[in-house]
This record gives C-alpha cells, sequence and structure tokens, in this order.
C-alpha cells in the first residue's frame, strides 16, 4: 500500500486536562499517514488521480486548532476519522504530540492506526 506522509505539521490549540492548558493555546505537532492507492497518479501525473496533502493538512489543522478537546488520544481519533472520510484514503496513521509536556522529554502524545474495515 502507498502512503502519503505529512511530517512534523506544527499547530496551535486548546489541549489538556488542566485549568491551565485551558487558557491559551499550545503548540501541538501533528504527523499523518495516509495508506493509498497512487499507481494511477503516478501515470497520469495529475492531482486529481491522487489525494491532495495540502487539504489533509488544512482539515486538521483547523479542527486540531478549533476542537479544544481535553486528551491527544481524541484528537487523534478525531483527524483519523476526517481523513477516513477522505475518497481513496484505506488506513491512516495519526500521531499528536504535546512538545515540552513534560520536563526534560521533548514531547509527549499518542499514535494511532484506523482502517475502513475496522
Amino acid at each position: 500500500m502507498d502512503q502519503i506522509i505529512i511530517s512534523d505539521l506544527l499547530v496551535r490549540g486548546i489541549i489538556g486536562v488542566n485549568d491551565w492548558e485551558r487558557e491559551k493555546p499550545q503548540d501541538i505537532l501533528l504527523n499523518i499517514t495516509l495508506f493509498t492507492d497512487l499507481s494511477k497518479a503516478g501515470e497520469t501525473d495529475n492531482i486529481h488521480d491522487s489525494i491532495n496533502y495540502r487539504t489533509i493538512a488544512k482539515l486538521a489543522q483547523a479542527h486540531a486548532e478549533s476542537a479544544g478537546r481535553f486528551t491527544v488520544e481524541a484528537l487523534a481519533a478525531d483527524i483519523a476519522r476526517q481523513c477516513l472520510d477522505i475518497s481513496g484514503v484505506n488506513k491512516v496513521r495519526v500521531r499528536v504530540e504535546k512538545p515540552h509536556a513534560v520536563r526534560y522529554a521533548r514531547s509527549v502524545g499518542v499514535e494511532i492506526e484506523r482502517s475502513r474495515d475496522g
């Protein structure tokens, strides 16, 4: 299965369970891998035969900046559902990280995989 990869998309949004985390947006790092068949796009060189990664990035960014989720798990699940709603996406891997959320760690987060068939 072919993959489209969006790496280290930095967005800012409200995320977290603590009161201070709900006061102002913080950095959220998104990594998205879309599993699809890219053979037709490789033959035709036409974006309409592929999945536009810019569209996916904009959807994920807009959602992360407005959702106000409490957990990275919920935000990752939201983004995965959005991606699977795109025609041609068979499976998706989403990693959501909160940089500097834990002292001495570059970031903490979750990575999930979801597919159309369950």
